[in-house]
């Protein structure tokens, strides 16, 4: 693999993943003013929970035609982000950030203090990872060497990520479909470095802590052995890799990948983990499109270690859930849900486990399990 870093005509930072030993001179033509990040955090005292407000991404790119996705290489006269002709996986920093150093330029507190309305800049950074140049598809229809480069690129993204002063935790993900909310359907994920750590992992690491206090154990780990020895819910193993839909499963589809060793993050992984990763989420997302006859919506979330606390608790894993519950209906988040946190699942998941393993079973090119 060669990487090689540009910069946009705005000042953001490009970074080309390539297979082959690939020289790239990066010029981007465009004429674009500098990114102004108007970003701040502000703490919900009740919650105990930061919350971003980021005026400046109403104005970000909806929905375009394909000859105008920003996503595609810069070709026939047409630019884009990416101001290369082709390109196998880019990374680049979003024009539209939730959270970036910049956010920090020209921030000034609230003239009068106020311990109940605690507001800071967003610092951080947001990446887009664009996972092939072809516009059609998604990371389910790439070939075995393209999904292992994406997990090469996410790993030394979250190497370097972690290395700036600011940032708390890395979160790699995928949202995929309209249905969520994404509003460009090229192949595509995303990468936030944030300056916290994440209510969610904030909560799933008191809960290992304490169970951990308690046993002795990892909570992390016995969660796997239970769902083992249990088998009803088990979708698919590999050599390296386990993927069952939780006990409890909050979405409609949910499914959890973990490697069956204790890793912290994707940087941790060896290069045979890497390997079956690729192949194992390859199947794993062919057999949830073919759950109801229609690309599936999803979002794809990697749960890695915050950067300085809990790595000795931390155990690596990806979570795919989707709202859809049939291929005409999907799930709301309406009162119970959005208002309380309380999650009503229409179909248990020891059926939709059913469905994946037979899914999984009908696709001719899953060699795993």
């Amino acid at each position: 693999m060669r990487i090689t870093s540009g910069r946009l005509a705005d000042g953001r930072e490009i970074i080309f993943y390539d297979r082959a030993d690939t020289a790239r001179r990066i010029v981007d033509r465009r004429e674009l003013a500098p990114v102004t990040a108007s970003a701040e955090i502000r703490r919900d005292v009740l919650a105990d929970e930061w919350v971003a407000v980021t005026a400046h991404r109403q104005t970000r790119t909806h929905l375009p035609p394909p000859r105008q996705c920003p996503l595609c290489p810069t070709v026939d006269g047409r630019a884009s982000e990416i101001p290369e002709p082709d390109y196998d996986v880019v990374v680049f920093e979003n024009r539209f950030p939730s959270f970036a150093a910049s956010a920090a330029d020209g921030w000034e507190p609230p003239a009068a203090a106020d311990p109940l309305s605690d507001r800071r800049p967003a610092v951080g950074r947001c990446e887009v990872v664009c996972f092939t140049s072809s516009h059609d598809g998604s990371f389910a229809t790439l070939p075995s060497e393209q999904a292992r480069l994406v997990v090469d690129a996410w790993a030394d993204r979250t190497t370097v990520l972690s290395s700036l002063p600011d940032v708390a935790q890395v979160f790699v993900f995928e949202n995929r479909g309209a249905e969520i909310g994404v509003t460009l359907h090229h192949p595509h994920g995303q990468i936030y470095a944030y300056p916290f750590v994440t209510p969610t992992t904030a909560t799933m690491f008191a809960s290992a802590r304490a169970h951990r206090d308690r046993t002795g154990r990892n909570l992390f780990a016995d969660v796997v052995a239970a769902e083992l020895r249990a088998e009803v819910r088990v979708v698919l193993q590999s050599e390296h890799w386990v993927a069952f839909v939780p006990v409890a499963a909050r979405w409609p589809v949910e499914v959890h990948l973990y490697p069956r060793r204790q890793v912290p993050d994707l940087p941790a992984l060896g290069e045979q983990e890497r390997a079956d990763l690729a192949e194992s989420s390859l199947v794993l997302l062919r057999a949830l499109d073919g759950l109801f006859g229609t690309p599936l919506p999803y979002v794809a979330a990697w749960h890695q270690a915050p950067v300085r606390s809990d790595r000795d608790l931390a155990w690596l894993h990806l979570r795919v859930s989707s709202i859809r519950r049939a291929p005409d209906k999907l799930k709301y988040l309406a009162g119970s849900e959005s208002a309380m946190g309380v999650f009503i699942n229409d179909i248990p998941p020891e059926d939709m486990a059913a469905r994946v393993r037979a899914a999984i079973g009908n696709d001719p090119l899953a060699s795993v399990g």
